[in-house]
């Protein structure tokens, strides 16, 4: 016999071998496996499998702000352009840029000096129809004189009564422009009319300047306090309205524009006299006493109008209702510890928490995590349980399975 015949007789004999003992092992399987139908029941029912985990929360009754929320963009409570009255050249700039100035504190200054010899000659042009008056009514006085003795003439008095009278109406006229001077005078002296912020300077020193061009010398914006215009739907003009009658102002919220961090708090002051054929929506102002600079004209920001306090409303973690083809539902945790559907109308959802209308009671379990791997009958575990408000901080101390309701 060959060689490799003898290699290929003792693996056949191997293999029969094997063969022989795996079959023996599945038959023996076989045979002990239909006897204790229950041990891989009780082996799952030991380990807790086939009960979903879950995080669930208890609905609370709660008195929750009702709220209005749309954007917004902050606008100065007054914002001023500063320009030259008078022509001239730029003599001085008094302010820093970003400054705080008062109202009457002088900015800029243009060279007063030729505003101060139209001064002194306007006065001196009163002095000379003063002088010339005193003359002229010293010759009526002497022509009354003679007239009442009978030898003056009635012309003559006539007519430097008339010469008195067109001397004082030009001392009128030199008066008047003696004041004209002083207050072009007065104009070289550029001041902030308002309490509030310099902006950048838009000119410098040494530039000659005229009036009618309405040159900028600098903007003035009043920071403190500020305004904040925003716009809400239609729909809620007549509920905003009412509700601001009721009160002497609405609070207001202002808000960054991640929504979360609020920038000031202020008072809704009024609401537009039309609506936006274009858009739907009407306008409101509302003020702020930003003593903290946290608004600056042209921010965007998210405003959240408080309307009122809705007492004993039912109010869930938002992330527990859950959207189909039916509406909106939540899955409500039965005493057996199985989850049923259940329908319900949400109000308003805010800073992740749901109020809802109808559907729920107060103290019932309902799921807030997990929702995507239950059906309707389906066996829950509670691994741990939320505010409402999705804070992921555990609801109640201790187990939540034996946690009583809210009080």
């Amino acid at each position: 016999m060959r060689p490799y015949t003898k290699k290929f007789l003792v693996l056949m004999l191997l293999g029969g071998v094997g063969w022989s003992i795996v079959s023996s092992t599945q038959i023996g399987w076989s045979a002990i496996a239909p006897k204790s139908p229950g041990i891989v029941d009780d082996l799952r029912s030991a380990s807790g499998a086939g009960a979903t985990p879950v995080i669930a929360a208890f609905a609370e009754k709660r008195t929750v702000p009702v709220f209005r929320t749309g954007l917004g963009s902050v606008q100065a409570f007054n914002s001023v352009t500063v320009t030259s009255r008078v022509d001239g050249q730029l003599d001085q700039l008094l302010f820093v840029e970003g400054q705080e100035v008062k109202a009457g504190e002088v900015l800029a200054v243009i060279d007063p000096r030729p505003y101060q010899a139209a001064v002194r000659q306007a006065e001196a042009q009163v002095r000379v129809s003063e002088a010339k008056i005193v003359a002229a009514k010293a010759d009526l006085g002497r022509l009354e004189e003679l007239q009442k003795s009978g030898v003056g003439s009635r012309q003559a008095l006539d007519g430097k009564r008339a010469d008195v009278g067109q001397l004082q109406a030009t001392i009128e006229a030199a008066q008047a422009e003696a004041e004209r001077a002083r207050l072009d005078l007065e104009y070289t002296s550029i001041t902030s009319p308002i309490d509030g912020r310099a902006g950048l300077r838009q000119v410098d020193t040494g530039n000659m300047i005229m009036a009618i061009d309405r040159k900028v010398i600098v903007v003035v914006t009043q920071l403190q306090p500020i305004s904040v215009v925003f716009s809400l739907p239609q729909e809620d003009r007549v509920q905003v309205s009412e509700q601001l009658a009721k009160s002497r102002g609405l609070p207001v919220y202002a808000f960054a524009r991640d929504s979360r961090t609020q920038l000031a708090e202020g008072t809704l002051t009024m609401v537009d006299n039309q609506i936006d054929p274009k858009t739907g929506t009407f306008k409101l102002k509302a003020t702020f006493a930003n003593t903290n600079n946290a608004l600056w004209p042209g921010q965007f920001v998210t405003v959240r109008l408080l309307l009122m306090q809705q007492p004993d409303a039912i109010v869930v973690p938002a992330p527990a209702v859950q959207r189909g083809p039916q509406g909106t539902y939540v899955y409500v945790i039965g005493a057996d510890d199985r989850v049923a559907m259940r329908a319900v109308d949400v109000g308003q959802v805010q800073d992740g928490v749901a109020t809802l209308e109808q559907g729920l009671s107060r103290g019932e379990r309902i799921v807030v995590d997990g929702q995507y791997k239950l059906q309707p009958g389906d066996r829950v575990s509670i691994s741990g349980a939320e505010r409402p408000g999705g804070d992921g901080q555990p609801f109640y101390p201790g187990s939540e399975r034996s946690a009583a309701p809210p009080s």
